[in-house]
């Protein structure tokens, strides 16, 4: 994963809203959080409620059977998700992650209640960045897991909770995405847009048939450095059984990012990447079988980018490019 991506999905995680009408008024302490990852499962088939010096509890979250996710790369990790509670008062105060490689190694992440003060979630999230940088894609599958189990709504931790405007995000008539996206060559190749240089050849999908066809760059516009709003998109396209053992889920995740008012082709018609909805479905490019396919918006975030150019391609035929292997509208 690029750093960018990175930032975008902690920026993009979620904290838990409580269910019941009366809020939890029992938040997670910081020495709580570094005691509970200390806290093991010693068989997480057989051993859904563990007490710890009887003052914690690890419940299975909903009697839930565990998810086995399969990525890009063939290998099956496996999610087991059980509720932190303080025994007295009976108080959930996170929800405990244990996460298995193919080799069986476990990592730990400890999502904490809603209630929790910001430099626990800070915590959280260096935690979960640290295990992406050994299990790659770790944070694309737990976000995916968390999205699909309960309601959430994106904590703003990182940036301090400051709105667009407080930020002095730039918006404007540019219609453009930051020079790191990565564009499909039409040789199967990827290059960073802003590589891209007229004459080089590029895939365009039609939108109604699904078929590629290849076009030239015409010329490549750059806009100056400005401190860009920035739309990101996660999507995911997930195919999912429920077996006896547990949950099987084979998941393939796209990353895109672009200025609010850059067009793109959804499910529903043509509109704005900053009017896309979460659930909305968008044609991306499976590169393990080569086709074309609708992924669903998992999360949506839209912030200030920080100071730099962006870039617009100009084509000689065609309506579509594929970004990061989504398909996105010509300016």
């Amino acid at each position: 994963m690029r750093k960018t991506t990175l930032t975008f999905l902690l920026a993009s995680s979620f904290y838990l809203v409580q269910a019941q009408t009366k809020v939890n008024p029992r938040p997670l302490t910081m020495a709580e959080y570094d005691k509970a990852k200390t806290f093991a499962i010693a068989d997480l088939d057989k051993d859904s409620y563990v007490k710890f010096e009887n003052i914690y509890i690890l419940d299975r979250y909903e009697a839930r059977k565990p998810y086995f996710i399969t990525g890009d790369d063939g290998l099956k990790k496996r999610i087991d998700l059980y509720k932190l509670i303080a025994k007295e008062g009976m108080q959930e105060i996170g929800l405990m992650v244990f996460y298995t490689n193919e080799k069986g190694k476990v990592y730990k992440a400890l999502v904490p209640d809603f209630t929790a003060d910001g430099k626990i979630w800070e915590k959280y999230f260096q935690d979960i960045d640290n295990i992406n940088k050994e299990e790659k894609n770790f944070i694309l599958k737990l976000s995916y897991i968390l999205s699909k189990e309960m309601s959430f709504q994106q904590y703003k931790v990182l940036n301090g909770g400051k709105e667009m405007k407080e930020e002095g995000a730039t918006y404007g008539n540019d219609i453009c995405f930051p020079g790191n996206e990565v564009v499909q060559m039409a040789n199967g190749a990827k290059k960073l847009l802003k590589e891209v240089k007229a004459g080089d050849e590029v895939l365009t999908v039609d939108p109604a048939t699904h078929q590629s066809n290849i076009v030239k760059v015409k010329e490549l516009t750059t806009h100056e450095a400005k401190n860009y709003a920035i739309t990101h998109l996660t999507l995911v396209s997930a195919k999912t059984i429920n077996t006896a053992f547990g949950m099987e889920v084979r998941l393939t995740g796209k990353l895109l990012q672009a200025t609010p008012n850059h067009p793109m082709m959804t499910k529903e018609g043509n509109c704005k990447i900053g009017e896309v909805t979460e659930g909305q479905e968008v044609l991306c490019l499976n590169e393990k079988t080569g086709k074309y396919e609708a992924y669903t918006v998992l999360q949506k975030t839209e912030k200030a980018g920080g100071i730099q150019k962006v870039y617009n391609m100009v084509a000689d035929g065609g309506t579509t490019f594929l970004m990061n292997g989504v398909m996105v509208m010509q300016k």
